[in-house]
């Protein structure tokens, strides 16, 4: 075999998902939502809190699940773009008085701009090499947020306390419950939208470069645009995700976006199985609540009970919750035949 021909057969970074696989099925898909409809109404507002919070995070694995899964480039630095987000809504509701959901779409527009802008540079980089990148850039965000230059507006390493938003129009209900459900609406909108993007002529692009870019430069795809376009929209959903958190947490700090979240995301991509985008739920639920769980059950050693069960998890399923869900899937065609 000639080394061109090695080349065209090298086999892709990140394993393809068939097109009917980046959904739940109707069925599933409302019995989901009905249950996330219907939840917040039997609990307490700190579980109230911590869906919102699943939500958030899940909203920011689905961005990094289009970025490694859509495109098959690697990135560390998703904590960045958080943080960017983050800041961008809370200055903008404590310095400018702007309305909380307002700041959403600036901070994603930001953060989209910023993203496609990084990833120009980025574009020379693959693999590990573009994945250290990201890791620099995520390991230099929280000192740049500490600089005195910034310190006016982002209150340097004292943080910055934002105001947490009533339900407007008078509705009874906590300030907890009704973020959630507009935390809810948006993870919805941003869901649906990034599977149409996904089936749209740009997300064929980018699997065609995730799968192989060389065919897909040969078969005339702009290879560079479309990869800072991926990063670009990765970014920008990030940034989203930041904004909500900010406004859900009431506080933003340099020191709360460090490269342990970056990680944190990266490892519920895996968990959730990359390139499947309900799984994104999975991986957002598992670094919230395993974490906590590790905590219950060794106080002194919830770091390594967490190691442990990360490995159980991995060597039980290595494809994530995508995963399980072929496997569940399988079982029921067999049940109904």
């Amino acid at each position: 075999m000639s080394a061109a021909e090695e080349v065209v057969t090298e086999a892709p970074a990140v394993e393809a998902v068939p097109k009917r696989a980046m959904t739940l099925g109707l069925g599933t898909s409302l019995v989901v939502l009905a249950a996330l409809i219907v939840g917040p109404l039997f609990v307490k507002n700190f579980i109230i809190f911590q869906m919102t919070m699943l939500l958030i995070y899940g909203l920011a694995v689905l961005a990094l699940n289009i970025l490694t899964g859509g495109s098959g480039q690697f990135s560390l630095g998703q904590s960045a773009f958080y943080a960017v987000g983050a800041y961008t809504s809370a200055i903008l509701i404590e310095h400018g008085g702007m309305n909380y959901a307002l700041t959403l779409p600036i901070a994603g527009l930001i953060c989209f701009a910023f993203g496609f802008v990084f990833g120009q540079p980025a574009l020379r980089l693959s693999g590990i090499y573009l994945a250290l990148a990201t890791f620099a850039l995520a390991v230099a965000m929280p000192q740049l947020l500490k600089l005195g230059f910034f310190e006016h507006w982002t209150g340097g390493v004292q943080g910055l306390v934002v105001t947490k938003p009533d339900a407007p129009f008078g509705l009874p209900m906590s300030q907890d419950m009704w973020l959630y459900y507009f935390t809810l609406v948006i993870t919805i909108g941003i869901y649906i939208a990034s599977v149409n993007l996904l089936r749209s002529r740009s997300g064929r692009a980018f699997m065609a470069i995730r799968d192989n870019e060389i065919a897909a430069s040969a078969m005339g795809v702009d290879v560079a645009l479309y990869k800072t376009l991926a990063f670009g929209v990765s970014a920008g959903i990030t940034g989203v995700a930041g904004g909500l958190g900010a406004i859900a947490v009431q506080f933003v700090a340099p020191d709360s976006y460090t490269i342990t979240l970056a990680i944190s995301l990266f490892l519920g991509m895996v968990v959730g199985g990359v390139g499947w985008l309900p799984g994104s739920i999975v991986g957002a639920a598992f670094i919230i609540f395993v974490p906590n769980i590790a905590e219950h059950i060794s106080k002194g050693l919830s770091g390594a009970v967490f190691g442990v069960l990360l490995f159980i998890v991995i060597f039980l399923v290595p494809h994530g919750a995508r995963q399980v869900a072929i496997v569940a899937q399988q079982m029921i065609d067999k049940l109904k035949r």
